[in-house]
């Protein structure tokens, strides 16, 4: 009998999945936990609930007391890291004195580590490379095909079953493929997973999508989640059945409400972003882009020639910082340059104008601003941003833009970038 950890089950107190991360390194941030994301999606693809993650540091202690604690309100508990030679590798020791059982050698396991080592120094008394052979009587070892330390899948109580895995996230996913998979879809799946498509929105903030979709946000199948990022929000649509087939039908009526309302905001789909959104539209038009960039001093080529095939489209840009360079490089009056000030909507209009004659190509975006924390002053707060686009057919869009001064300069920076890319999507939006 398979224990109930599906998403839509009838126990008002159904128990799911957890993970618990050990090792103090995440405590103090030297390292970013990413085996608890790969393992919430890989859950997530099974059909999995998956109600909480865990990290606790390196004491044995704390680590008895948090696997006592799930052990009384979750089915599944999946473990990494701990598992290794150091001192400091308590995973097996504290799961063992959590259930009060003792830890026995399995000898197959250090033959195997001395082959894998390959080490004719290797003594039968290196205690601290023995100590990963030893587990609770009964458990089932998961072969570690990358590394010296295996994991274990235990079931200590009965309802309960535990997984353990190194740290090292190139074994662990090697771990999950070869064994943990196969086990965790034959004992909890039901055969439903959950599917997701993620709509992206840019010109547009997640409260003002939120109020128009109320009745959205209380579906239960397919579900609807907001995140906003700087710049950006998504709306992930996710909905649980039998197959991807099933599952696109399930989420259709949604996502097409979704784009009716919300059609000129939508920018793209699930890995798409701003640059490839915008680099795939040029492409097909067979046109040109090029850039003359002043406070972003180089953030806005950098993110076009992020995306692979963007020199199809880029030419190139100038990143002209100083008034000399405006001047020289892109024909910028002195005059001009004095009466307005190089933030100005004059000056960042001939800055597009003239790098678009100068490099040849159908569209020039040009931006100058105040980025802070210092330059600002009443007339020309931080946060003040002029950008321009220039086109075929003398096609010129002029935009000015005062983000809040509580912004830090990198996200000013970050922010005026996306506003230049979408500004020119729109643009290109309204002339298909």
């Amino acid at each position: 009998m398979k224990a109930n950890l599906n998403h839509q089950s009838n126990d008002p107190n159904p128990k799911g999945v957890e993970i618990l991360s050990i090792g103090t390194e995440l405590l103090l941030g030297n390292i970013v936990n990413t085996n608890a994301r790969w393992i919430s999606e890989e859950l997530s693809k099974l059909g999995l609930n998956h109600f909480r993650q865990s990290t606790v540091g390196d004491n044995c202690d704390r680590i008895i007391r948090i696997i006592q604690e799930i052990s009384k309100r979750s089915s599944l508990l999946i473990t990494t890291g701990g598992l290794g030679p150091t001192p400091d590798d308590l995973t097996n020791e504290a799961i063992a004195q959590s259930f009060n059982v003792a830890l026995f050698e399995r000898p197959y396991l250090w033959s195997e580590l001395k082959q894998k080592l390959s080490n004719s120094k290797l003594q039968d008394n290196s205690s601290s490379l023995r100590k990963q052979c030893f587990f609770p009587k009964n458990a089932q070892i998961i072969n570690n095909p990358r590394g010296t330390a295996p994991g274990m899948i235990w079931e200590p109580i009965k309802g309960f079953t535990i997984l353990t895995f190194p740290g090292v996230p190139s074994e662990m996913k090697a771990m999950w493929e070869e064994t943990a998979l196969g086990f965790i879809k034959n004992k909890f799946s039901d055969s439903y997973s959950f599917f997701s498509n993620t709509l992206k929105f840019s010109g547009i903030g997640e409260s003002s999508i939120a109020e128009k979709i109320n009745d959205l946000l209380t579906l239960k199948n397919p579900t609807v989640a907001p995140y906003a990022n700087l710049g950006e929000v998504k709306l992930r649509i996710t909905a649980r059945a039998k197959n991807e087939v099933e599952a696109k039908k399930i989420i259709k009526p949604v996502k097409e409400k979704l784009k009716k309302e919300f059609s000129k905001f939508i920018f793209g789909e699930n890995h798409d972003t701003l640059p490839s959104v915008l680099i795939n539209e040029l492409a097909k038009r067979n046109e040109t882009l090029v850039f003359a960039e002043s406070c972003t001093g180089g953030l806005l080529s950098s993110s076009i020639t992020s995306v692979s095939g963007s020199s199809q489209v880029f030419q190139g840009s100038i990143v002209s910082y100083s008034n000399k360079l405006k001047n020289s490089l892109l024909n910028i009056s002195e005059d001009n340059l004095k009466k307005y000030g190089a933030v100005s909507e004059e000056v960042c209009e001939a800055m597009a104008v003239n790098v678009k004659e100068k490099l040849g190509a159908d569209w020039a975006i040009a931006i100058s601003g105040i980025a802070g924390p210092k330059g600002g002053s009443k007339e020309k707060p931080v946060g003040l941003v002029y950008i321009s686009i220039s086109g075929p057919n003398n096609h010129l869009t002029n935009i000015k833009k005062i983000f809040n001064s509580t912004r830090n300069r990198i996200e000013i920076q970050t922010l005026s970038v996306n506003v230049c890319l979408n500004s020119l999507r729109l643009i290109l939006l309204s002339n298909s």
